[in-house]
């Protein structure tokens, strides 16, 4: 079970926090009740919204409810049922809020593993609480400053998307796009589940000013899926609305039952 979040009435900004804006949530995913309530309690007199959960499924129940409102996760590695990892897999196949991952072991790999997976930050137990909080408001601060501006990489299960060096992959592979395929990736990419029109994406990818008959974009979209598939996805990834558009289905994560490497309890 997980508990009960402060509501936003109940807590007042702290006007030390600089920039970090009024009411930050943060979400704490922890199986340590000591440690769980004593960062909850420092994070809530710094003025952030404070969120949490004992174990991953929860953790994941909270992060998928609250998606909306949520700034920043904090999220153990070793937690019972499934693990920090697969938390983390499963929440950047949907979102791209900040994580930072805490984990009692700082073997290199386990640091790898999570950066690669997407966390945005990684500190190893024992750590000082000041450092903790500071890493904290420096990543509510950067969600802050982004939030009107495009991610630097977007994940979507095992679909990768670089936008700051224009490339896309699927498991680490490298896909070799042409620049109106690419485009429409992103912008479908960028919004899963949302329905495009044909003239929707042709403004976005081709532009306003362009004259281009509208039946470009389903041929673009079928070269576009033929090389998702190739790469091993699913062609429903770039589902068909009939009579309305296109829209982006997020790929199940690749071995998202299986063991990640360094997940579970220590022995």
């Amino acid at each position: 079970m997980h508990e009960m979040p402060l509501s936003r009435q109940e807590l007042a900004p702290n006007p030390f926090a600089k920039g970090v804006p009024e009411v930050a949530t943060v979400l704490i995913v922890e199986d340590d009740p000591v440690l769980r309530g004593t960062l909850a309690y420092n994070l809530t007199r710094e003025g952030f919204r404070v969120l949490t959960a004992a174990d991953g499924e929860a953790g994941l129940e909270q992060a998928r409810r609250e998606r909306g409102d949520l700034d920043l996760v904090v999220l153990d590695v070793m937690l019972p049922g499934i693990s920090g990892f697969q938390v983390l897999r499963a929440l950047r196949a949907e979102t791209d809020i900040p994580i930072l991952m805490l984990s009692a072991r700082g073997e290199q790999q386990d640091r790898i593993d999570g950066l690669e997976l997407g966390a945005d930050d990684y500190v190893v137990k024992p750590f000082v609480l000041r450092e903790l909080l500071a890493r904290v408001r420096a990543g509510v601060r950067r969600r802050a400053i982004a939030g009107a501006q495009p991610p630097a990489v977007l994940f979507r299960g095992p679909l990768r998307i670089e936008i700051d060096r224009h490339r896309v992959l699927v498991d680490d592979e490298e896909l070799s796009l042409r620049p109106k395929e690419y485009g429409l990736l992103t912008t479908l990419a960028f919004q899963p589940g949302k329905v495009f029109s044909r003239q929707d994406l042709l403004d976005a990818v081709w532009g306003e000013d362009v004259i281009v008959d509208e039946r470009t974009v389903d041929v673009h979209i079928s070269w576009l899926r033929g090389k998702l598939a190739e790469a091993g996805l699913m062609p429903t990834v770039i589902q068909t609305v009939y009579g309305a558009g296109y829209r982006f289905a997020v790929p199940d994560p690749r071995g998202a039952n299986e063991d990640v490497i360094g997940a579970g309890r220590a022995p």
